[in-house]
């Protein structure tokens, strides 16, 4: 659908053109939202001294070239050089109209597809997801729905820590485990983390199983076929809890998504080879490095990147840069997202940077890290235990649907729900409340984890606007109309409804936007602008007792628009939206 900014930034930029000559063309109309009308364009103001004329006589000269016949009822400069626009409610009505008719809204594909990974969730093998996995698996899964919609083809990468030295301790403990254990899915392996402590603390406490794993570590990165299938042992028990949290999570990530560590070991070696060939690595006190222009430490020195240890080891600079190299060279991607915590900020810079030295990142190829902040307590402070400890993922999912189950209990039904159909309207408000409230927040910021207010049927929240979804839902059901029969047409004439076909125009804006920054915060953000536009039109618009059929058939189409733009932009955030609540 046209987003109303857009419509008019062409033919505001047509009536510069006409007025002032062909270079101004391109000229930003600098459009923005006006308290006097529905837009204004401001650009009179940053021409007049290039023009070296009065502000207002820019704007007026501006106006009397601007054609937008159809498309606003009322032009008006104002003040300085304002120029004021009222979009007409004939437009906006057949906007809206065409967005409830099109399979997509009215959003369009985008014009020229990319190839985009988005790479998020990376838990590690042998340990379970805890808090903060939850933001990087949620927000990645929102920008590879959002990017999938507008048309762009996304490889999801779910780059699982997979390898490494603590293998040889883990593969060890489960022999003396019995390796039965982990098929039958064993407390004693199932249980990630008491698995990987009771490990760690055999390794720390008992020489002969610290010698026993040192060994076993040689023989994994050697390719022992019984070590690698032990391995695979460990592997398979971790996927089966990945997916587990991730089915509850409603996130789309599956086995065929995983390239861990372990993927790229072949690629490890070329890698490094081709950054010393092109003089990018060097021999810096006996380890291989790359010094990327522009990073430098507290005393002005050069910082490294290294690429390979003084023992010959690899490190994750190794494994992250010949990423890069196989994304560009084999998967030919265009774009590169990495939803990952914040504090890895200087490591991606810094590789990026490498990576841009050897020819693989360019204008042709982008690389981002879409930073994640730290989930914190209602104190303030990262989010703990009591006891101080790291909160797992599942018990705080636990405790979403528990809490979400006596809210819901709280509010008032227009029917009775059995046990089975209430179960699984609380699992959904209690997902649908933990993703929200983070998603509802810029990635990069800290937010805190606050069970009451997130799971809140009132304000900013999941709840809020999976009840929004289920009211107009329950109108088509009393008035006997399934949605997609509600046809129309759609004419506007209470200014809250107006107000709520103008919002239902921005979706193709707000999908753009996310799209362009990898920030879903922004499609949550006009998500709930939209819940809130039509609360209003709800009390104050009648639907199945409207004054006449036309008005009637005009507001359940509106209705209609309002609940697909709901489901599609919360499906698009993963958030699910229950149709009785």
């Amino acid at each position: 659908m046209p987003d109303p900014q857009h419509v008019l930034a062409a033919r505001v930029q047509a009536a510069l053109a006409a007025a002032f000559g062909p270079s101004y063309a391109d000229a930003d109309p600098v459009i923005r939202p006006s308290q006097f009308a529905d837009l204004q364009a401001n650009v009179a103001l940053p021409l007049a001294k290039k023009l070296g004329r009065k502000p207002r006589d820019v704007a007026n000269e501006i106006v009397s070239h601007l054609d937008v016949t159809g498309v606003v009822s009322k032009v008006e400069v104002s003040g300085p050089g304002f120029v004021n626009l009222t979009l007409a409610d004939g437009w906006i009505a057949a906007e809206a109209q065409r967005a409830l008719e099109d399979a997509r809204l009215a959003v369009p594909a985008a014009a020229k597809p990319r190839k985009v990974v988005v790479e998020y969730s990376s838990p590690n093998v042998a340990k379970e997801m805890h808090v903060g996995h939850l933001r990087t698996t949620i927000v990645g899964d929102a920008i590879a729905r959002i990017l999938e919609f507008l048309g762009h083809d996304v490889v999801r990468d779910n780059h699982v820590g997979d390898w490494g030295t603590p293998f040889g301790m883990l593969i060890e403990h489960l022999l003396d485990l019995g390796e039965e254990a982990a098929a039958r899915d064993d407390s004693s392996v199932s249980d990630l983390t008491a698995f990987y402590q009771a490990a760690r603390e055999k390794f720390d406490g008992d020489p002969e199983f610290a010698d026993r794993s040192r060994n076993r570590v040689v023989a994994l990165q050697a390719g022992d076929p019984e070590t690698l299938r032990l391995w695979q042992v460990l592997v398979d028990v971790s996927k089966r809890y990945f997916n587990a949290v991730y089915t509850r999570l409603g996130v789309t990530l599956t086995d065929d998504d995983i390239k861990g560590e372990s993927y790229y070991n072949d690629l490890l070696a070329p890698t490094v080879q081709e950054l010393e060939d092109k003089g990018i690595a060097v021999i810096s006190d006996g380890a291989l490095c790359a010094f990327p222009p522009g990073f430098t430490g507290r005393e002005g020195e050069p910082l490294p990147v290294i690429i390979r240890k003084s023992d010959g080891g690899y490190n994750y600079s190794t494994t992250d840069l010949a990423t890069v190299r196989y994304r560009v060279d084999t998967e030919h991607v265009d774009r590169m997202i990495y939803v990952v915590g914040a504090p890895q900020a200087l490591h991606f810079d810094m590789m990026f940077a490498v990576a841009r030295m050897a020819g693989w990142l360019g204008d042709e190829v982008a690389a981002e890290h879409a930073q994640i902040g730290n989930v914190l307590g209602t104190d303030g402070k990262i989010l703990r235990t009591r006891a101080g400890g790291t909160v797992k993922l599942v018990e705080l999912l636990d405790e979403a649907v528990e809490r979400a189950g006596a809210a819901f209990d709280q509010i008032e039904h227009v029917e009775e729900f059995d046990d089975a159909t209430r179960a699984e309207i609380v699992r959904a408000v209690g997902m649908g409340a933990v993703k929200y409230a983070d998603l509802s927040v810029a990635r990069d910021s800290e937010y805190v984890f606050d069970f009451d207010r997130m799971i809140s049927f009132n304000g900013k929240t999941g709840p809020y606007l999976q009840y929004a979804a289920a009211r107009i839902r329950s109108i088509f059901r009393k008035g006997g109309v399934a949605p997609e029969d509600a046809t129309g047409p759609i004419v506007l004439g209470d200014p809250a409804e107006r107000a709520l076909a103008l919002t239902l125009l921005g979706f193709g804006a707000a999908l753009e936007q996310a799209g362009a920054t990898a920030e879903p915060h922004k499609l949550a953000t006009y998500v709930y602008s939209v819940a809130d536009a039509y609360t209003t039109f709800y009390e104050n618009c009648p639907v199945l007792k409207a004054p006449d059929e036309a008005t009637k058939a005009s507001r359940l189409a509106l209705c209609a628009a309002t609940l697909r733009t709901l489901e599609t932009g919360l499906h698009l955030l993963g958030v699910p939206t229950p149709e009785r609540m």
